[in-house]
């Protein structure tokens, strides 16, 4: 359903953006919670605002950075409840709710009530426990860590080219959806094969399960492992930098590497320092 949620929000699973947005409250039904207009509000600005700091929700609050750290247990549980914690980031910037998101929650509220009176309590429950298993520490729900966590330095969105496209409609695919958002998901595969040389030289992710583990295991992983930028830096960017030609691509290829190298070798000095005050730490 939340993947329903993504292509709603991008108005691709209806004609016209009203239908879209009636597909996005139907979703909504089993989830007990008034989600879908409210995801697609800030999903949209997420895409707007990529990595910038105090617009894109997508990006852990500094609370969340300073409680979790790196510690792997308190990692393990971030994920366990990072459904709630999404919902929160949108909260945290305390805008006032649009006349869709109240629709959706009058619409949430009636429709609650009637499941109550069909399912009873305890089917209440187990669409609760539902919606919460299924956006923590689940492996379908290991996209949103796959997508923007930085696994390699100076690469800031990854894709992941796994079987879970099959069940989970090509959410994987994220740097294609990334560069051209109003591609359905039956698509996406055809956008990598045909700009394969735009893709093929990037970090990609193949099993979700995977993912989780690097995320809660490695020392050098944590919430505060992305790529974030000022409002300014942002708007300059968009005003006076492009997308390279291929020639042009090729011309640069050498400055990549270069560049590659030099993240590379701060990404060894990084560890050192975090092995060697481990080490201090133990004295």
């Amino acid at each position: 359903i939340g993947i329903i949620f993504h292509e709603f929000t991008h108005n691709l699973c209806a004609a016209t953006s009203l239908q879209n947005r009636w597909v996005g409250n139907l979703g909504n039904i089993p989830l007990l919670v008034p989600l879908a207009q409210s995801f697609r509000r800030y999903h949209l600005e997420h895409h707007t605002y990529q990595g910038v700091y105090g617009y894109d929700p997508d990006l852990p609050l500094e609370w969340e950075i300073r409680l979790i750290g790196n510690d792997p247990i308190k990692k393990f549980f971030w994920l366990v409840i990072y459904g709630v914690m999404y919902i929160g980031r949108g909260l945290a910037q305390q805008k006032q709710l649009t006349r869709w998101e109240l629709y959706n929650w009058a619409w949430t509220i009636v429709c609650d009530v009637a499941l109550y009176y069909v399912c009873g309590p305890r089917g209440m429950l187990y669409l609760l426990l539902s919606v919460f298993l299924g956006f923590g520490l689940h492996p379908g729900a290991a996209h949103f860590i796959q997508e923007h966590y930085t696994f390699r330095d100076g690469q800031e969105t990854y894709s992941y080219y796994g079987s879970g496209n099959y069940f989970w409609l090509n959410i994987g695919y994220h740097n294609e959806h990334h560069d051209f958002p109003l591609v359905p998901w039956t698509k996406l595969p055809e956008v990598k094969r045909v700009a394969a040389e735009y893709y093929d030289h990037l970090a990609f992710h193949t099993s979700w399960c995977a993912v989780l583990y690097m995320f809660i295991t490695s020392s050098v992983l944590a919430p505060q492992s992305r790529v974030v930028r000022s409002l300014d830096a942002h708007r300059y960017a968009r005003k006076n930098l492009k997308v390279p030609s291929a020639d042009e691509a090729k011309g640069l290829a050498s400055v990549k590497s270069e560049f590659a190298l030099r993240m590379k070798k701060a990404a060894e000095m990084s560890m050192e320092k975090v092995r060697a005050q481990r080490i201090i730490g133990a004295q």
